[in-house]
């Protein structure tokens, strides 16, 4: 039976963390992206199961809000729901810390995270002009929203 967990992101997970990010993304966060987040004191989390790096939560707290920055598992993992639980776990901690809602940006191209993200709840709330890299210059990201239920 494996062993499941999520804790805060340290600056020797970076490595392992940079990895998975160039495996998976065509433009991906450098090391310098992460330790700057753990540093700066965003809810930086690795998720692990037993003492393998699954995946990884950025979240940047703006107001009552939290600015989800990065959210990805490693490719091998994907599908499995565990992309969904990572989500919902961050939205978990943004209700607990007392957080109205999380804003996101999301490449149209990337339907897999669109329709996760749309599953949860998030709707489009406007897009950025030319936010993301990409092969042809620069890709238009959408940003959703979603409007955290208070637990009484």
């Amino acid at each position: 039976m494996s062993v499941f967990s999520i804790r805060p992101m340290s600056e020797t997970d970076v490595a392992a963390v940079c990895l998975v990010e160039q495996q998976i993304y065509e433009f991906p966060w450098t090391q310098k992206n992460f330790i700057d987040s753990i540093q700066a004191g965003y809810e930086a989390h690795c998720m692990w199961i037993d003492y393998s790096l699954a995946g990884y939560v950025i979240m940047m707290p703006v107001l009552d809000e939290y600015h989800l920055l990065n959210i990805s598992i490693r490719a091998d993992l994907q599908g499995q729901g565990m992309g969904r639980q990572l989500l919902q776990w961050g939205i978990g901690r943004g209700r607990s810390a007392g957080m109205q809602g999380m804003l996101l940006e999301v490449r149209p191209t990337n339907e897999s995270a669109r329709s996760l993200y749309e599953s949860e709840g998030f709707k489009l709330v406007g897009t950025r002009k030319n936010y993301y890299p990409s092969k042809d210059g620069r890709e238009d990201a959408l940003v959703l929203f979603k409007r955290f239920q208070q637990m009484l």
